[in-house]
């Protein structure tokens, strides 16, 4: 029997490996700053024994730079697991199961923390040379050197909960219990919260965090209404058990119906949707670049996967369910134009990334309302499923890619301004031409990956709208009024692309043709140049050629798992 256990406790440990790592990371970075040379007289004698924790610490663990070494040393080993046992699969306890599909979003996860981490350690850079100001220094000494060493303090802070988000992101993953679902959706969002407004010394950082919190946790209150109204409705909260219920569900229960509704306008905020977007643009300038890309690319791909659960597992009968391809389909539509335009007129690079987030899961959402219409088939639904989360994937290079970029403008105080971006490609060449490479790709020119990601989604809208037209009409006018609404939305898509052409190209023109307000290159940044030139390549690599293909067959592979086909 022992034996037995050993074997079981070992098959779980290897399935949660990339989760254990993370929680090892975190309960790492608490210990061993703290190590130290205290000791403790035993009472009534004078002998005293060494505790360890306290006292003076070592050379080596009071280096400011350890949890940055520590945090990317973790997301690199839980990355390369994810890869390693992609392909396991398994249950554990009654509320978390393990496969292709939810590793896949686990990787997802780790390689925009890593990216983070890179970046912290240029926008948030620890020195252990920092000293103490001497009542000999100027003003501008003394305040470069409490940065310093508040910089150094806060580093075990920052990347504590950079895991936390990490750890909370991955497990939500593999829930399968809407309850075990909102509690990770949520360690990984109040987490998120404070990294917005880690920097509170910035005026902009603190009014951001604020924000952000207080909407996400207006909606957040409204999420777990919503679920307590579907355990009223159903008894249970395993998905399984709701999806059965809802099957057979007749008519239009109103409990049910409302509990879901309430919950797509939680993760609706996750997503980054209109209307409920309004702090994101907010939260995205204030917070750190960093940051910010992680909100771009990691929390919007963990908002995507609670809705794909909600949607797809819980809330899909066989038929269709042409309620939330409804509101769906107008709220996609209603968000990325909303984003586009308002892009448009912002001269903060965040702000107009924020607005593009937007943008894009309007998108995403759009392919999401095709699969409730009742017109697609188990097939159809599993490839629109594929290019979303393919589009997932590869946003985290081209999104991550752009603000990796604002982290080295940040560096040196700017990057909040339009003109902080002129004659980039004059100063830095190659980190121009990057930026500009992210733009298109953003944009959707072909043969990037971003082109490649928006052609599935929309070959997906249109493969389930095909076949609705009049074939035999004689005018535009009648062949319009036969298609079935869901076509629009692919054209809702393409319009939509070609609007956000011109924020985008704006920033590509005043990176060649506009005079640089300084000649001098950005900071060195080794590692933080080497994941952009990563990012820049990966974007080109996987656009239309055979590694777009290894891709999207590793996504295809994985979205039918979790469908079951």
């Amino acid at each position: 029997m022992s034996s037995i256990l050993t074997d079981i406790d070992l098959d779980t440990m290897l399935l949660l490996l990339p989760e254990i790592l993370m929680l090892l990371g975190i309960v790492t970075m608490i210990l061993i700053p703290n190590l130290g040379d205290a000791t403790m007289r035993i009472p009534l004698t004078r002998t005293r024994v060494p505790i360890l924790i306290g006292g003076t610490r070592s050379e080596y663990n009071n280096d400011p730079r350890l949890p940055n070494l520590i945090a990317c040393g973790v997301l690199g080993l839980a990355l390369l697991a994810s890869i390693v046992f992609l392909g396991e699969e398994g249950d554990v306890g009654n509320a978390l199961h393990v496969n292709e599909f939810s590793r896949l979003f686990t990787l997802l996860f780790t390689s925009a923390l890593l990216l983070a981490a890179l970046a912290t350690s240029t926008r948030m850079p620890a020195r252990p040379k920092a000293t103490p100001p001497l009542d000999s220094d100027s003003d501008e000494i003394v305040d470069s050197k409490v940065a310093a060493l508040i910089d150094n303090r806060r580093q075990v802070d920052f990347h504590i909960l950079l895991l936390t988000t990490g750890l909370g992101m991955s497990l939500m993953a593999m829930a399968t219990n809407l309850f075990m679902l909102f509690v990770c959706l949520e360690l990984a969002s109040l987490s998120s919260y404070v990294l917005v407004a880690f920097h509170k010394e910035s005026d902009v950082g603190g009014e951001a965090g604020m924000k952000y919190f207080m909407v996400g946790s207006v909606v957040s209150a409204i999420g777990i209404y919503g679920m307590s109204l579907l355990y009223l409705w159903n008894g249970s909260l395993d998905m399984a058990d709701l999806a059965s219920a809802w099957s057979a569900m007749e008519g239009n229960d109103s409990l049910a119906i409302v509990g879901v509704g309430l919950m797509m306008v939680a993760f609706g905020f996750k997503v980054g949707a209109a209307p409920f977007h309004l702090a994101v643009p907010d939260a995205y300038s204030g917070a750190s670049s960093p940051i910010a890309g992680l909100l771009a690319t990691a929390s919007k791909a963990m908002g995507f996967v609670a809705l794909i659960r909600l949607l797809l597992i819980v809330t899909m009968p066989p038929s269709g369910q042409a309620i939330w391809m409804l509101s769906i389909a107008l709220i996609a539509v209603l968000t990325m134009t909303w984003g586009n335009l308002a892009a448009l007129t912002s001269d903060n690079p965040k702000r107009i990334l924020a607005y593009s987030s937007v943008a894009h899961a309007g998108y995403m959402l759009a392919a999401m309302a095709a699969i409730g219409s009742g017109l697609a088939d188990p097939s159809t639904s599993s490839m629109i499923v594929t290019a979303v989360v393919f589009h997932l994937l590869v946003l985290v290079l081209f999104k991550f890619g752009a603000f990796l970029v604002l982290s080295m403008l940040e560096a040196e105080g700017k990057g909040h301004r339009i003109e902080d971006l002129h004659g980039l490609v004059r100063r830095e060449p190659v980190i121009g031409v990057a930026m500009f490479v992210f733009m298109l790709s953003l944009a959707g020119v072909p043969p990037l990956s971003g082109f490649l990601s928006k052609l599935l989604m929309i070959n997906g809208i249109v493969s389930v709208s095909a076949g609705t037209g009049a074939v035999t009409s004689t005018t535009v006018v009648d062949w319009a009024g036969g298609v079935d609404p869901l076509f629009w939305l692919a054209v809702a898509i393409v319009v939509n692309s070609a609007l956000s052409l011109f924020y985008y190209l704006r920033i590509g023109l005043v990176m060649f043709f506009e005079s640089p307000e300084s000649d001098s290159g950005l900071s060195k940044a080794p590692s933080l140049r080497l994941a952009i030139f990563a990012c820049a390549f990966l974007t080109l690599l996987f656009g239309i050629g055979p590694m777009s293909e290894w891709l999207l067959d590793v996504v295809t592979s994985a979205v039918d798992t979790m469908m079951g086909l």
